[in-house]
């Protein structure tokens, strides 16, 4: 067994994530060691877990299977709290590296969502974005066939097993989605059925792969939400498209538009907020922008009042190991309220004295200038950069 091969066994495994692998992989001084000290290894289905069955089959389906280990693995994904361990990709596996936006709603949209979802797919793709959603119908559907359709790049991601596609309705869209070079992916492993649990964590991927989510349209009560909420917390923008106030598919975006999520009506509004996040992400520290020209919003964060860039003197004395990026007066404010150790976003917020959606919107932008980075359970530590 290889370290690789190890990851892809901890996979079967339906109680170790990212977090707890980490743990025991430092614990034994690696995975293969780690898998070895393990007790009472069970599958999914409580079986003693087949990892070399499992390699097997996925090259015989022809399904790349990329671990945490690979360079392959989409770095967006890399940042989030738990990632998955391992990605099942039918397709170009690339096309999960962005950069990306995700077009997500409810599978029941009104000829306006569909539109809009297919439009908004259209442009970003036109505009060279990657088109990331969750492969099911109404919305989702209509955002990669709108991608398909400007010759872009798109990727779905599942709720199941590639072997237990859900929905059927979209077998063929998923099909046309790897024929035009882009990837329909999981995490779970082979056999396993989508359910209640399978699809809120078929959400972090989709949110993770992107560095925005789009929401076009989605009841109070919906997946929808979750996603964004999920945007949230990994420091990833959230947008919504406004719809009529008597309309049940229209409440949940106004819902996020009410809580911070940025209001947008056209794929230029898009692009404005994303640009700016892009180019910092993908700059050299030194020359990360002192000033985003987009506002960055996460659910539940309020728009922030302070855009000016002022000189980083009252940064913490540590930030002068840290990239040379001027802060705001705020920025920096929040940024001392953050100690070594993390804490929670709310401690941030007593600390700083500062609203709780102002300094969650600004902890995003900490995060795009590399001073710090989410945690599990709502908690932000100094970046480790």
């Amino acid at each position: 067994m290889t370290e690789r091969e190890a990851y892809i066994a901890f996979n079967l495994l339906p109680d170790k994530g990212a977090v707890a692998v980490d743990r025991l992989v430092k614990m034994h001084g690696g995975a293969v060691a780690a898998w070895e000290a393990l007790p009472d290894k069970l599958d999914w289905e409580g079986r003693p877990p087949q990892w070399e069955r499992e390699i097997a089959r996925a090259e015989k389906m022809k399904v790349t299977l990329v671990t945490l280990l690979d360079d392959s693995y989409p770095q967006a994904l890399r940042e989030i709290a738990s990632p998955p361990l391992v990605l099942y990709v039918a397709g170009n596996v690339q096309a999960l590296s962005g950069p990306g936006v995700a077009i997500v709603g409810t599978r029941h949209p009104t000829l306006y969502g569909q539109d809009t979802a297919r439009n908004f797919a259209i442009g970003l793709a036109h505009a060279g974005w990657s088109v990331f959603s969750g492969l099911a119908l109404g919305v989702d559907a209509a955002a990669h066939r709108g991608a398909l359709m400007a010759g872009g790049v798109t990727a779905g991601i599942l709720g199941g097993a590639l072997d237990r596609f859900y929905p059927k309705d979209n077998t063929r869209l998923a099909r046309e989605i790897v024929d035009a070079g882009g990837a329909v992916a999981s995490e779970f492993p082979f056999g396993r059925p989508p359910d209640s649990q399978t699809f809120p964590q078929r959400n972090r991927v989709v949110s993770g792969l992107s560095l925005g989510v789009v929401a076009v349209e989605a009841p109070q009560q919906s997946g929808t939400l979750i996603t964004c909420r999920l945007a949230g917390e990994q420091g990833r923008s959230v947008m919504a498209v406004p719809g009529r106030i008597d309309c049940r598919n229209a409440q949940g975006c106004l819902h996020l538009i009410r809580e911070g999520a940025r209001m947008v009506t056209s794929v230029d509004d898009v692009i404005e907020e994303l640009t700016p996040i892009s180019a910092a992400l993908h700059a050299p520290a030194a020359s990360a922008p002192a000033k985003p020209a987009a506002r960055t919003k996460a659910a539940g964060a309020a728009r922030p009042a302070a855009r000016a860039a002022r000189t980083p003197q009252a940064a913490p004395a540590a930030a002068a190991s840290r990239p040379n990026v001027a802060l705001s007066l705020e920025e920096a404010m929040v940024l001392r309220a953050v100690p070594d150790g993390g804490t929670t976003v709310d401690a941030v917020a007593r600390a700083a004295k500062l609203p709780a959606g102002k300094v969650n919107a600004l902890l995003v932008q900490l995060r795009i200038k590399r001073r710090v980075r989410f945690l599990p359970g709502n908690r932000v530590a100094p970046s480790d950069f």
